[in-house]
């Protein structure tokens, strides 16, 4: 009697199952690891600021010329003005919001671009595995920051928060994919694969069931490695003035602040805020990449425990 792979009804359970198993990780790491509990606290300030103070801004601190300029920071204007005359703190809050969106756009784009590409080639193998990984290196191969640059520049006319969210993500899936590719060729050498082939499981139904609980713990890590490169990657634009100059980010922020000098013409308040709040932003994402990889970890699980 031959077993017919059971893919569809299958998939979605075991997608479940996996969705289960993300909510445990999540509590099991939060109890477990004081770097995680830490990253997600400062983590959740950020999104608080950015999601929901900026909505509170009494005008639009994009707009130039709304308060008088070079403030020093006090109890009228907290953190200060621009030259422009922009409230620092306004402009700050709406800043981390469009940021955050970006490096969460790229993440949720690109991680799962790379998961679901990786997980195909490792389980399917042959003609597909090879066709896969030539696309997968062909990306690998092309620099990412001077294509970035080139791609920002012929699309400034065009240019949005998401869509160069999406940009970045174009660079960003090639090495999670080879990455998640070789955890599945090392679990399909695993005793329990064969038992779920003779036990009728399709490729599909192997990838759900099988592969990915193992992958969950990885992909959370890589999901905060690439917000990071995102944040990093838009900065990066905006400082050498490529970025969306007339949207609000983190980037923009620094680029606004060197142009007009603003250590130099004592405006301190103006470049250290969003400085001091990217390295937030990366300490926090760094503290909760940690604690997930540590949990991963078998070994420091349980000296953590011990």
């Amino acid at each position: 009697m031959t077993l017919i792979p059971r893919t569809g009804v299958d998939a979605l359970k075991f997608l479940g199952i996996g969705l289960a198993r993300f909510s445990n990780i999540f509590l099991e790491v939060f109890r477990a690891s004081r770097s995680f509990r830490v990253g997600l606290v400062i983590f959740a300030v950020m999104i608080m600021l950015g999601v929901g103070v900026s909505s509170f801004s009494p005008f639009d601190p994009r707009r130039w010329y709304l308060v008088p300029p070079n403030r020093p920071p006090g109890l009228e204007f907290l953190l200060g003005t621009t030259t422009n005359g922009q409230d620092v703190f306004w402009l700050l809050t709406w800043s981390i919001k469009n940021s955050l969106i970006i490096g969460l756009i790229t993440a949720m784009v690109a991680s799962h671009i790379g998961l679901i590409l990786g997980m195909l080639a490792g389980a399917r193998g042959g003609l597909a595995d090879r066709m896969l990984m030539i696309l997968t290196d062909s990306f690998v191969v092309i620099p990412s920051l001077p294509t970035l640059i080139l791609l920002a520049v012929l699309l400034r006319d065009v240019m949005t928060i998401p869509l160069m969210g999406l940009i970045i993500s174009i660079f960003s899936w090639p090495w999670p994919s080879r990455q998640v590719r070789a955890m599945v060729l090392s679990l399909r050498e695993r005793d329990f694969i064969a038992t779920s082939i003779f036990s009728g499981y399709g490729v599909m139904g192997r990838v759900f069931r099988d592969y990915l609980p193992f992958i969950i713990p990885w992909h959370l890590v890589n999901l905060t490695n690439t917000v990071l490169f995102a944040i990093s990657s838009e900065a990066a634009l905006a400082v050498i003035g490529v970025s969306i100059l007339s949207e609000a980010t983190l980037g923009v922020m620094i680029y606004w602040a060197l142009n007009y000098s603003a250590l130099f013409r004592g405006l301190w308040w103006w470049l250290i805020s969003p400085v001091i709040t990217i390295i937030l932003v990366f300490v926090s994402l760094f503290l909760i990449s940690k604690g997930i990889s540590d949990y991963s970890n078998p070994r420091l699980r349980w000296q953590a425990r011990g």
